[in-house]
């Protein structure tokens, strides 16, 4: 297999694994590549990026002394009140719920905006399709189930939470191991599911892609294929931010208030 014009065999996988693999050597189109300094990779510059984009969405941006919001402030409540009230207080109740409303905020904005960097043509990845980094964000969750429950509730009422009431004692033998371990397959289930998607969306786009260059002109209309992919990787970053947001609110009311 080759590609069009060329007598060196064209290896898609390569091709691929080259663009989604993180790397300190930015490859811009059309450009010469740029070499990174040693300490700083793509996906590292995505995620200062990202930092950095929310810092100045909603310190500089967004007017929140605004009587009437207009424009992205407007745009902005929506998310906010939805979060805050939908998914916040919902799960974890009115007081808990206001408490940790920024760091829901912080989940959803900061990985809606690490997702969408990514779908940029100057970034060959996205730092979201790192399990690192979706695990490090699944660890903040974790650390609110675990430290958060064992601060509110004490640690011998938060461990017997793990005890189903109700149930027969040979039974709990084999069911508080569970519920023990389902703290931390919660966690990486979120880290998965955020990761497979993002990693999973940039391989199907560079896949179809692939095909221009394998086949040449008769692939062409893949392009067609590939744009729709992509317009849907636009809808699959905010779902998946929200997504994350939403199960962790899920998981941390369940520790915070089991009785719901």
């Amino acid at each position: 297999m080759s590609a069009p014009g060329s007598s060196e065999p064209f290896a898609l996988d390569k091709y691929i694994m080259h663009h989604i693999t993180d790397s300190n050597i930015w490859q811009l189109p059309f450009l010469p590549p740029i070499h990174l300094p040693g300490f700083l990779t793509i996906q590292k510059l995505i995620l200062i990026l990202g930092a950095v984009i929310c810092v100045v969405v909603f310190c500089f941006l967004y007017r929140k002394k605004d009587r009437v919001p207009h424009g992205l402030t407007n745009l902005l409540e929506g998310f906010i009140l939805h979060i805050r009230n939908d998914l916040a207080i919902e799960f974890l109740g009115e007081e808990d719920g206001k408490r940790l409303t920024p760091i829901f905020l912080t989940f959803f904005f900061f990985i809606l905006f690490l997702n969408i960097l990514g779908l940029i043509p100057i970034f060959p990845t996205t730092a979201t399709a790192s399990i690192s980094v979706t695990g490090a964000l699944a660890f903040v969750t974790f650390v609110l189930m675990t430290g958060g429950g064992l601060v509110k509730h004490g640690p011998i009422k938060y461990m017997r939470l793990f005890v189903l009431p109700g149930v027969p004692a040979p039974l709990l033998i084999l069911l508080t191991p569970l519920e023990v371990m389902s703290v931390f397959i919660k966690s990486f289930a979120l880290t998965v599911r955020l990761f497979a998607n993002m990693f999973a969306g940039h391989i199907v786009i560079l896949s179809i892609l692939g095909l221009v260059v394998v086949l040449g002109v008769a692939a062409l209309p893949a392009v067609l294929m590939a744009i729709f992919v992509y317009l849907l990787e636009v809808l699959v970053a905010f779902l998946q931010a929200y997504i994350f947001t939403f199960l962790s609110a899920i998981f941390i009311g369940q520790v915070y208030h089991p009785s719901h």
